[in-house]
């Protein structure tokens, strides 16, 4: 039999693994009698361990959540993966970076020398996206309150700061929150806005909660059911969850293991030694053809008109900006570019044939708008 001490660990580690474990189960896995599980159930009562007995046809015990946190029991591999999780939380956007540091502290006082020495050579240098700012770090109040909220379906006030960060102005914000989200170091809260009778996406670090909280809602599906494709969708500036507003297809010469690293989530065919078709989204038809000019590479647009329209519109104002002498041209999603005349073939001179799908062969289509109503 194995000594108390190490006895009360594997009996602890099988508590933490799964909800209700009957008496005989637990007395055959560490191979003692029940009467021992008896006495080293009460051995982990003493040390603050929160075990309740429930009875039943297999009567057994159950580790329950106590008022305070007692030590707790981690293998080798959930004790890097704690270690990593605390290193890295600083670029998730939430305001708990000192919290983590201490917290990490203290897990590494507490480690074997074995497990220490291999925790001491997982250092990790988080760096968080300059885009993000620091304004957008939460405070963990914040974030619970948000979270609460969330749990219990009950309404939420609070006041919306506007992207100067000027918080007077606008009265308060009355919503359904149904989800707390993170993308790209920032924290969303997706709730269905009571007074725009619409779904909104507001940035945390923006918010200020005022309490008490309202009465109670019932829940709503956000569009398409799934809250990951929703949010990636709002990013995107398309009404479909998932989808860009403005998908294109067009034939690259070049190689496909040259285009397929920057394709980012485009879809990348290879056709043969030196042209590979690629599928592009984004949220403008002008920005779309901008993002593939950059493979520098001759282009076959395969379709729709508005991207073979938008390629157009861009050679005309990249004309321009390579001429300085001549006058720029603005578009508004009503008017259109002056197009210069076409100066007359010579007889007898043989005009080579566009090709098909040639990006000054349609109009200039009108612009799909900037999403509005994501993070407002």
């Amino acid at each position: 039999m194995p000594k108390t001490s190490a006895r009360l660990l594997a009996l602890l580690s099988l508590l933490q693994a799964r909800r209700d474990w009957p008496g005989a189960l637990l007395a055959e896995r560490l191979d003692i009698s029940p009467r021992t599980v008896r006495r080293d159930i009460d051995r982990l009562r003493e040390l603050g361990y929160p075990i309740v007995a429930f009875k039943g046809p297999e009567g057994g015990y159950r580790l329950e959540a106590g008022t305070e946190l007692p030590p707790l029991l981690f293998d080798d591999e959930q004790a890097v993966a704690l270690t990593l999780a605390l290193q890295v939380v600083t670029t998730s956007g939430a305001g708990v970076g000192e919290a983590a540091a201490r917290a990490l502290t203290t897990i590494r006082q507490v480690m074997p020398a074995r497990l220490r020495h291999r925790v001491d050579a997982l250092k990790i240098t988080a760096v968080e996206r300059t885009t993000t700012g620091q304004g957008a770090q939460v405070g963990s109040n914040t974030l619970m309150t948000l979270s609460s909220a969330v749990h219990t379906g009950e309404e939420l006030r609070f006041d919306y700061a506007a992207p100067t960060g000027d918080r007077a102005g606008p009265p308060p914000r009355r919503v359904e929150p149904h989800h707390l989200v993170t993308y790209a170091g920032r924290w969303y809260l997706v709730a269905w806005d009571l007074d725009r009778d619409d779904w909104r996406t507001f940035r945390a670090d923006r918010i200020t909660p005022r309490v008490p909280t309202g009465p109670r809602f019932s829940p709503r599906e956000v569009p398409g059911g799934d809250v990951a494709a929703f949010v990636a969708g709002r990013f995107r500036g398309s009404g479909t969850p998932g989808d860009w507003p403005c998908l294109g297809e067009v034939i690259l010469h070049t190689t496909a293991t040259s285009v397929a690293p920057h394709a980012l989530d485009g879809i990348v065919e290879e056709l043969g030694p030196d042209r590979c078709r690629l599928v592009l989204g984004a949220w403008s038809w002008t920005g779309l053809a901008a993002t593939i000019g950059r493979f520098d590479a001759d282009i076959e647009v395969v379709g729709p008109a508005e991207l073979t329209a938008a390629f157009a519109h861009l050679a005309r104002r990249y004309a321009d900006a390579a001429s300085p002498g001549r006058p720029a041209f603005t578009v508004t999603p009503t008017t259109r570019p002056p197009t210069p005349p076409t100066p007359p073939t010579p007889p007898g001179a043989d005009r080579p044939p566009r090709p098909k799908g040639s990006a000054r062969s349609r109009p200039l289509p009108g612009r799909a708008p900037a999403p509005s109503t994501f993070g407002e």
